[in-house]
């Protein structure tokens, strides 16, 4: 885009089950990645493959909301999916029953997240896509909603794509990591990219040294130049 590579050379698979978490610095892509595997993007070169009649739940970066539109959390929530069969079930996992009759916009920012979260589940996805799903909260809901979105993929037959920068959240709930910088730096299980020297040439030794001892008690190199500008949905 305007003569700038946003992505080369990335190969990215998703299996049944699988709890991957594309990492990266503001500007390496990550929500173009997520784009071009969902359609929304066409990439210039290579291939998307996904199965025709895969469901897909997807939780965007942010919504707009306009306080001219009263809307309540129920009523946004019916709009595209209507009353379906796991309604009860989605309210449940989300923690939302009590959110339903309240305007969209008098949601807290961990309240509104977990309404969308319900709304991405109504479709009854193969695989969730999230991008960036607490971004805006402070740690108690980023907490929260992790341990939310945790329980769910534990007890459902889906898998899960998230882009994030909650690193030590995603250290502990995800079960591959990539990590991106306009391509695939490295990859692997969260207990073992902390040490790739691409990783820490990203985040640090010292959170690499950190995220090992986290660990410790729970169970090709790059040489990657800072970007000031942040990463928005257009790449």
């Amino acid at each position: 885009r305007d003569r700038h590579a946003i992505l080369t050379d990335v190969s990215l698979s998703i299996g049944e089950r699988d709890f991957v978490t594309v990492i990266g610095p503001n500007g390496a892509g990550k929500t173009t990645l997520i784009k071009c595997m969902l359609g929304f993007f066409k990439p210039d070169k290579g291939r998307i493959h996904k199965d025709a009649a895969l469901n897909i739940g997807y939780l965007p970066q942010k919504l707009m909301l306009d306080k001219a539109m009263p809307l309540r959390a129920k009523q946004f929530l019916l709009l595209r999916n209507g009353m379906s069969n796991v309604w009860d079930t989605v309210i449940e996992e989300t923690e939302t029953h009590t959110l339903l009759e309240r305007p969209l916009y008098s949601l807290s920012g961990g309240q509104l997240q977990r309404v969308l979260l319900a709304r991405a589940l109504l479709r009854e996805p193969q695989i969730l896509v999230l991008d960036e799903p607490a971004q805006n909260l402070d740690i108690s809901n980023q907490r929260k909603f992790y341990e939310v979105l945790r329980r769910i993929y534990e007890n459902r037959a889906m898998a899960v794509l998230m882009v994030s920068h909650d690193l030590h959240f995603v250290m502990s709930c995800t079960n591959h990591v990539v990590c991106l910088y306009h391509h695939v730096c490295c990859s692997g299980a969260p207990h073992t990219i902390t040490q790739e020297p691409e990783f820490i040439s990203l985040f640090g030794d010292d959170f690499g040294r950190l995220m090992s001892v986290y660990h410790h008690h729970h169970a090709h190199s790059h040489t990657h130049e800072t970007e000031s500008e942040t990463e928005d949905g257009n790449g």
